[in-house]
């Protein structure tokens, strides 16, 4: 049965004073699939660790289901908090076979023997690894111990499942093929999953809910759809894709409320281009922002058309050309040191074309200009042990991940 998952303003800091968790609150709701984005040391490893009670909390609350599992001087233990992990590097026993290694996860249980290995292998099966149920580990590839992993954590009907990046070691097709799997199996099951991932793709095709961690916090959390169309900072909008960036002006009204004209600054012949209002502008409702802004753009807004056009807001030269099998990618270099990137034709365009671009206001966001620096992440080692594997002395434990917004949220 999927377990509902509440987060309440949980930290955690390291010895040394390295704060990887400030506060994230949110509710996630039975059966919803979640993603955790971010980038390394952005805490989203820390936050799955925590709930999985691999990691004690510094302070905070943690409750799946009915039982509360951290709060204060409480801290379950990961046997008794009735979830399950895929860990990023299989974490699979090398002394048994594939059907052995999902038949210990019955083992806590209480199963016989005989109904785990029956259990275990109605569960390769689903995820089409039964002819191999006598193979070890090492006698596996990649993507088929990762099917193992898979099998293991949903044989045991758990009501939470963690995910700790699980496809990051797979190659291009078999991650792909492999996402599709995780996806029909874990909706099969019914499971509540936290899933964690610093691939933007990735999390907009598996997640039902997105939260975007950014050193330790949660700056943004909802459907992908909501991420990519209304980012709420400029840190959310460079990590889930942008083509460019430009310094502006505002010269005006947009043509629909919510919207302004604005002038890009240095890229001689330059248009003015229509523009959302960003929440991260400092505007307040209705009003126009000022001061430095910066221009993000989707690669979604833009579209080539001939560099005389008078549609085109900037014109540019193209300086390469990538065939990406169903369309070419394209990178465009503007006046002024400017450049966008992953911009799409249907048709090759030679290197050195001169082209038009056409910006579309729903993929054109403003922004404050931030102050100089990286936009960035907490270090590396703000998530130590990011591996996952079996603790010492025991079984291979579940790690999970989720995220915090501004105020508690529910996940429908």
């Amino acid at each position: 049965m999927a377990e509902r998952l509440v987060v309440e303003h949980v930290s955690k800091v390291y010895p040394g004073g390295n704060h990887a968790l400030r506060g994230p609150t949110f509710t996630v709701d039975p059966g919803t699939f979640m993603v955790l984005l971010g980038p390394s040391g952005s805490g989203k490893t820390t936050l799955l660790r925590t709930i999985a009670g691999i990691e004690r909390l510094t302070s905070g609350r943690l409750v799946i289901g009915d039982v509360v599992v951290a709060d204060g001087r409480v801290h379950l233990p990961p046997e008794r908090r009735d979830l399950a992990m895929v860990f990023q590097d299989y974490a699979l026993w090398p002394h048994l076979s594939a059907q052995d290694n999902v038949a210990f996860a019955l083992k806590r249980h209480r199963v016989g023997r005989h109904d785990a290995r029956r259990h275990a292998m109605g569960m390769l099966d689903r995820v089409g690894l039964s002819h191999l149920a006598d193979r070890f580990p090492v006698q596996l590839s990649g993507g088929e111990q990762q099917r193992v992993a898979l099998a293991r954590a949903l044989v045991g009907d758990t009501g939470l499942l963690l995910c700790d990046e699980p496809l990051s070691n797979l190659d291009a097709d078999l991650r792909e093929r492999m996402r599709v799997e995780i996806s029909s199996l874990v909706r099969e099951a019914g499971a509540t999953t936290i899933y964690i991932t610093h691939d933007q793709l990735e999390a907009f095709a598996l997640a039902d809910q997105v939260g975007v961690l950014q050193d330790g916090v949660l700056v943004q959390l909802g459907t992908p759809e909501d991420i990519y169309a209304t980012p709420a900072t400029l840190f959310v909008a460079r990590f889930t894709g942008l083509a460019g960036e430009l310094e502006v002006t505002v010269v005006g009204e947009g043509k629909i409320t919510g919207h302004v004209s604005v002038q890009p600054v240095g890229i001689d012949g330059a248009r003015p281009i229509e523009a959302r209002v960003g929440e991260g502008t400092g505007a307040g409702a209705g009003a126009a922002p000022d001061g430095p802004l910066l221009l993000a753009i989707r690669p979604t807004a833009v579209r080539l058309c001939a560099a005389e056009s008078e549609a085109a807001n900037l014109v540019g030269s193209v300086t390469d050309t990538a065939f990406r099998g169903r369309h070419y990618e394209l990178v465009v270099d503007l006046a002024g040191g400017r450049r966008l990137t992953g911009v799409l034709s249907e048709r090759r365009v030679p290197r050195g074309t001169p082209v038009g671009i056409e910006l579309d206001a729903a993929g054109c966001i403003l922004f404050a200009e931030p102050e100089p620096g990286p936009p960035g992440a907490a270090p590396e080692d703000a998530e130590p042990g990011r591996r996952g594997g079996a603790p010492a002395g025991g079984a291979p434990q579940a790690n999970g991940a989720a995220s915090a917004t501004r105020g508690t949220e529910r996940i429908q």
